[in-house]
């Protein structure tokens, strides 16, 4: 009898039993993640993601869970919600982290252009989304063309020369420059398109370096090609959204708007020259959505 006395006082909350986490749980959670993982699948399109989105939603103890399996895999979980999924995007010691060496390969670029593929990412990015509130209202949809973004690196190019003309400084990369700023006066000196037919030379080109990136982000579900105009025109998906509101605080990103060529009018950003700003020191290595 005093066994059950000392039970029923210190051991009152029974619902954890109940609460105990199953194999089907863990099983559930980890096909959660899994959907995750598949950045172009739609909730609406597949009853069996929808209906873990709203477990997840509805249940905190499967909600942990499921967020724990994502962290176990060097996964952080940016939203989970009807619109996005479960969109994820990979730590740097994730697993599923993607580089900018196996990029470069996949897209069968040339190792001395990694500083400008991850200039084109930049670009896409500050053109899709070129004001904060556009990233916080989750209703807007950003729209980007590869030769929008070709015009509006060169534009901010010409920018920074003058900008350094002006104050007498070496407009030649240096050996010792950071790789970012070498980027920016390479690539003003890229051929736009490509002097010939080759294959290898026009990937090259700083439209050929664009549609790599915008192929690339279209693959991962971050956009989708709506036109042929002007090499191709895109508009962001949620994911994307979620992707360039967490690498927001990136300096080389505010940098790059704060040279104010982006405004926006019906949505579609346009290029119009830049007023006159602060100086600002480029920073190196921007190869996002990429760890180095």
């Amino acid at each position: 009898m005093t066994e059950h006395v000392e039970w029923s006082d210190t051991e009152a909350p029974a619902p954890a039993v109940s609460a105990a986490v199953t194999p089907a749980d863990a099983a559930d959670a980890a096909r959660l993640v899994a959907f995750g993982l598949q950045p172009k699948l739609q909730p609406a399109r597949d009853q069996e993601y929808a209906d873990l989105l709203r477990r997840h939603r509805e249940d905190p103890a499967f909600a942990r869970l499921a967020d724990a399996v994502a962290a176990g895999l060097g996964l952080v979980v940016l939203e989970v919600s009807p619109r996005a999924g479960m969109a994820v995007t990979a730590a740097e010691d994730s697993v599923f982290a993607v580089r900018m060496g196996d990029y470069a390969r996949r897209t069968s670029a040339d190792g001395g252009d990694r500083f400008l593929h991850g200039l084109a990412h930049l670009a896409v990015a500050a053109m899709a989304f070129p004001r904060p509130e556009d990233l916080a209202d989750d209703g807007y949809i950003g729209r980007v063309s590869v030769h929008g973004v070709d015009s509006f690196v060169r534009q901010a190019c010409r920018r920074l020369e003058e900008r350094a003309e002006e104050q007498g400084e070496n407009t030649d990369p240096a050996t010792d420059a950071p790789g970012l700023e070498a980027a920016w006066r390479i690539w003003a000196r890229r051929s736009a398109a490509g002097a010939t037919k080759d294959a290898r030379r026009l990937a090259g080109s700083t439209t050929g370096i664009v549609g790599k990136a915008v192929a690339f982000l279209t693959d991962s579900g971050f956009l989708q090609r709506t036109g042929d105009d002007n090499g191709g025109t895109y508009r962001t998906t949620a994911r994307y959204q979620l992707q360039v509101r967490d690498m927001a605080g990136s300096a080389a990103l505010a940098e790059l708007l704060e040279l104010g060529v982006v405004p926006v009018t019906d949505g579609t950003p346009t290029l119009l020259p830049a007023e006159e700003t602060d100086d600002l020191e480029l920073v190196a290595d921007a190869g996002l959505p990429f760890h180095s």
